[in-house]
């Protein structure tokens, strides 16, 4: 969704509300703020939950999902909306924000470091009866973690924190948001407590964001203090991800953990100074997804002046390179199974992660409408047409949460 106030502009996009001033033919976006509370009558932080859940047991093969901001998780008439929708529709699951790019946990966790530096803003007051109220409904529910960038964490211990070279203060992008340097293995650990307490209360899925380097602001300001400071083989950034991505899956054995990459990891090689490498992600995880919004693709792209306006075409050439580059993943696994596995097959059943992208239901560079957002899922089947087990669904992000029913299949069953 966009307004135009003269040079100005209110864009909903991944991670907020932001304004977007147009200068000199170049973008600046600053977040702003979310500080309305939501409607739900329960906000008092001393409410009391019920006890913690567990994940479906027979959760859907195939996850379709949409994107809910905590502030809406909070809201009991966002949370009817949501539920009418997946009755109605396709839909059968939802990405929840437990800790988004503001870097406030959203629930009363129970953690020491979390009330020494403050980082817990109560949105989402009863965590465990809204999941039981989802998993009542057959929902999947997702739990969304933004691991480094982190604002919070960063004016809390400074320490992890990438700093200016020229001023020594706090490093900001050009969101004006603080981050956390990747190679610090306390802030692995602090996000990490946070996935599993997620795990624990029943989620049937924790998500990984901002799993990578910055990507914009002055890159060369940057300072850190871990990454090629204290290690004498400081590694890639590649390497740093690669090694958070390695660590994940050894501390949360039996948990399905996910990951939101770049769109353009689906079709560029190198990790495109941000640390993200697809094959990386295939590595570790359950579900990889890139965010192949169309809207994010360079002018240009695949010779598109304005590669928003071609939804169908921008997924599926992404899409199918991801694809591409996960086949070659599994036959690399087969060359390498040794003699003594019972099958080279079953070595890659147990070791292949599933692709399940993100796609574009807001407006920008383009309007989104139900014809535009149902092309994008078109073509994520297209793409995969040619081996479907290798996919697992599709997610739509709207960051207002309002998502475009016409663009999706009614529910057969009308649950």
């Amino acid at each position: 969704m966009k307004y135009f106030i003269g040079a100005l502009a209110l864009i909903f996009v991944a991670g907020g509300l932001f304004l977007f001033l147009k200068e000199n033919n170049s973008a600046v976006i600053i977040p702003i703020s979310e500080t309305s509370k939501t409607d739900s009558e329960s906000t008092d932080s001393e409410s009391i939950d019920i006890e913690p859940q567990k994940p479906l047991v027979n959760p859907p093969e195939e996850i379709k999902a949409v994107y809910l901001t905590s502030w809406s998780a909070g809201s009991n008439k966002k949370i009817d909306y949501l539920i009418n929708l997946m009755k109605e529709t396709e839909l059968n699951a939802v990405v929840i924000d437990i800790k988004d790019f503001s870097g406030f946990i959203a629930y009363d966790i129970k953690f020491d470091e979390v009330e020494k530096y403050e980082t817990k803003e109560i949105r989402i007051p009863k965590l465990n009866a809204l999941i039981k109220r989802l998993h009542d409904e057959n929902i999947y529910i997702i739990a969304r973690i933004t691991v480094f960038q982190d604002p919070i964490l960063a004016k809390a211990r400074p320490d992890l924190a990438i700093h200016s070279k020229k001023t020594g203060g706090l490093w900001l992008d050009n969101k004006k948001l603080a981050w956390i340097d990747p190679a610090s293995k306390e802030a692995w650990d602090y996000n990490l407590i946070i996935a599993k307490d997620a795990a624990e209360r029943g989620f049937d899925e924790i998500n990984f964001d901002y799993i990578r380097f910055a990507s914009d602001g002055n890159l060369e300001d940057m300072d850190f203090p871990f990454w090629q400071k204290t290690r004498t083989n400081a590694g890639t950034k590649s390497e740093v991800i690669r090694n958070f991505f390695k660590y994940l899956r050894e501390q949360l054995p039996g948990v399905k953990i996910s990951a939101d990459l770049f769109g353009l990891t689906t079709v560029q090689n190198d990790d495109m100074g941000i640390g993200q490498l697809i094959e990386d992600a295939y590595t570790y995880l359950d579900y990889v997804s890139p965010m192949i919004y169309p809207s994010h693709y360079a002018n240009g792209f695949l010779n598109y002046e304005n590669p928003a306006k071609y939804p169908y075409e921008v997924v599926k050439y992404s899409m199918e390179s991801a694809l591409r580059r996960l086949k070659n993943y599994e036959l690399g696994i087969m060359n390498n199974a040794t003699a003594t596995d019972t099958t080279a097959v079953t070595t890659v059943k147990k070791l292949t992660p599933k692709l399940r992208p993100w796609l574009q239901d807001f407006n920008l560079g383009a309007d989104y409408d139900a014809i535009m957002v149902r092309k994008q899922i078109k073509a994520v089947y297209g793409a995969a047409s040619s081996a479907p087990e290798l996919l697992n669904g599709w997610m739509l992000w709207n960051p207002s949460n309002v998502y475009t029913k016409g663009a999706l299949e009614p529910d057969a069953n009308m649950r």
